[in-house]
Formats: structure tokens, sequence, C-alpha cells
């Protein structure tokens, strides 16, 4: 057993059970974007957050135990993503990441936007010629220091 056949079991039962994140993150007390990477396997979990999953998914003591070792973040299939929501993030940042970086320099120097003390949120945003994806990414800057 590993992280990764608990991230099965969890969209599995996830799946048969017709379960929303959004409701899981309400359980969890944490944002639903944070719990689905955390689901995901790309978040660490404390005991009482892991019991929790554990009641909704049904996981054992030893698979809730999984939920709380610290992850290899950042994990994809291959290092250009296939998935084609995915891909065009990917695209995103390939077109756009120099003007990000160039903008974010301009107002605050030369640093991060840090992807630890961060946060995101993801919400529909009705429109007359379809619906848009509106996504918030917040990070705080993290200027280098000399030394």
């Amino acid at each position: 057993m590993n992280r990764n056949d608990i991230t099965e079991k969890i969209i599995t039962a996830k799946v048969q059970q017709g379960i929303h994140w959004a409701d899981v993150a309400k359980k969890v007390g944490q944002s639903k974007e944070w719990t689905t990477a955390a689901c995901l396997g790309q978040m660490t979990l404390n005991k009482e957050q892991a019991s929790v999953l554990g009641d909704i998914f049904g996981l054992t003591a030893d698979e809730q135990k999984w939920l709380q070792v610290v992850p290899y973040k950042g994990t994809l299939p291959t290092s250009v993503p296939t998935d084609p929501l995915i891909y065009r993030w990917y695209e995103i940042v390939s077109v756009y990441g120099t003007t990000i970086k160039e903008l974010i320099h301009e107002e605050f120097g030369d640093g991060i936007m840090s992807a630890i003390d961060f946060s995101m949120d993801i919400k529909r945003e009705p429109d007359p010629k379809g619906d848009r994806v509106r996504v918030v990414l917040s990070g705080k800057f993290l200027p280098y220091k000399t030394y």
C-alpha cells in the first residue's frame, strides 16, 4: 500500500457515492481547493482531518496514516501534461509566464510568489456567451535576500 493507492480509493469512493469536493471540504474545515489537493495526494493532513476523510471515504486507520505523510508534490504522469485541461494551464504558463514574471518583478522587485503561503479560489462566473472559469491565485511575495 502507498499514497497513490489511497488516492485511487478516495476517487473511487467519490465517484461511487456521488460526493462533491465542496461537501468534503466543509466537513474537513478547509477550502475546497486545499481539500481536493489533499485528497489527490498533494497536501499533508493532520490526524483529525485524516479521520474525517476516513469516515467519508471508508478508509482504514492504516490508510488514514498515509494521508498524514508528507507527499511527493507536483506529481504528473508526464513532463508535458497530456490532459487537455491541465495542458491549458501549461500553455498559459508557456505563453504568459514571462509576462507574469516581468509584471511581478516590476511591482515587487526580485523574488518569487510563494506556493506555500498561498491560496486559490475557483468559481463559476456566469456569462451570456458561455460560463467562465474564474481562478484567483494569491501567494505571499518572497524577496531574494543578499548575504
